[in-house]
């Protein structure tokens, strides 16, 4: 069966104890490996309507959903946007990134991006090839704060390494929901695209590993400021992670809680510190960034209520 944007692939007997994505790769002509194998990540090639790995070998009937991507325009656009750089050499550029920017295009979001932004005010920034120059890392679109670029190939692989090896120090500030009878702690729970509704992530028993730390900063009467730092990167882990631990984030509108008084437009998540090794000098470097207005009149409304409780 193949519909405009879908393909349903039953397994025969040829294809018993296959890898999914080989029997992917070969069954459909136009995607190549590495683009199953990303497909296969984001959940939209399903075994059975569940998630899957890679590498999960095939059994005899079972139902393999691929989903195709919509198609996205490559042409990049450089665009003169503001950007807040807090650090830029030949090698990186650190950015503060405001909520409601997209960091690169994607369907739905083709123009107004971060990297459109880069592309005005860094021109030849074509690093790495496809929509993503330079892009060593995300965060979602309504969560501010810190990010760092590679200028060139030398720098994004040697930052993408780091990445891969959970060395970059990434913290975040959410006021979540609840209050917490401990100061701090760990959530390790497994992240994969949410079986039935496709723009949300989920707690899956199968899916990739994620951890998230924790540690309280300030309690409120019903609410917590926590810092938060990831192990691993994840589409949407803090969100999803608080969830979890029944401390949805205020504002998240997702998997939070929706305030209103005072009026919150996103959620109350911010990359408040980002540190590294320099890809050149190979020094340890960190940037912090304060909570931007939006996010600190909410603070100041709390602490105004003197709703300190402990």
């Amino acid at each position: 069966m193949h519909d405009d944007d879908s393909i349903l692939l039953v397994v025969d007997d040829s294809a018993i104890g296959q890898r999914l994505d080989r029997f992917v790769t070969e069954a459909v002509a136009d995607l190549t490996r590495s683009t199953v194998q990303r497909l296969i990540e984001q959940g939209h090639i399903t075994r059975n309507d569940k998630p899957t790995r890679a590498a999960e070998p095939l059994k005899r009937g079972d139902q393999i959903s691929v989903q195709l991507p919509e198609p996205v325009d490559t042409t990049l656009v450089p665009e003169a946007i503001p950007l807040n750089v807090v650090y830029v050499d030949d090698d990186i550029i650190v950015v503060d990134k405001p909520a409601g920017m997209v960091v690169h295009p994607a369907p739905g979001h083709p123009r107004g991006t971060l990297v459109n932004a880069l592309l005005w005010h860094y021109p030849g920034m074509h690093i790495g090839g496809g929509i993503r120059p330079g892009i060593v890392h995300r965060i979602d679109r309504d969560t501010s704060g810190l990010l760092v670029i590679a200028r060139n190939d030398y720098a994004l692989q040697q930052l993408q390494q780091q990445q891969l090896a959970h060395t970059m120090h990434k913290e975040y500030i959410a006021l979540v929901e609840g209050g917490f009878k401990t100061d701090s702690g760990t959530v390790d729970a497994a992240i994969a695209r949410h079986p039935r509704d496709r723009l949300r992530m989920a707690i899956m028993d199968n899916g990739r590993a994620a951890r998230t730390h924790w540690r309280v900063i300030e309690r409120f009467q019903q609410q917590t400021v926590l810092a938060l730092t990831l192990e691993t990167g994840r589409t949407h882990q803090i969100r999803v992670h608080c969830q979890h631990m029944r401390h949805p984030i205020i504002g998240d509108p997702m998997y939070g809680v929706q305030i209103s008084k005072p009026r919150l437009e996103r959620q109350f998540l911010h990359a408040h510190k980002l540190g590294f090794l320099h890809p050149r000098s190979h020094e340890a470097i960190e940037f912090s960034s304060p909570l931007p207005p939006d996010l600190q009149r909410i603070l100041d409304f709390y602490r105004m209520r003197n709703e300190h409780s402990w």
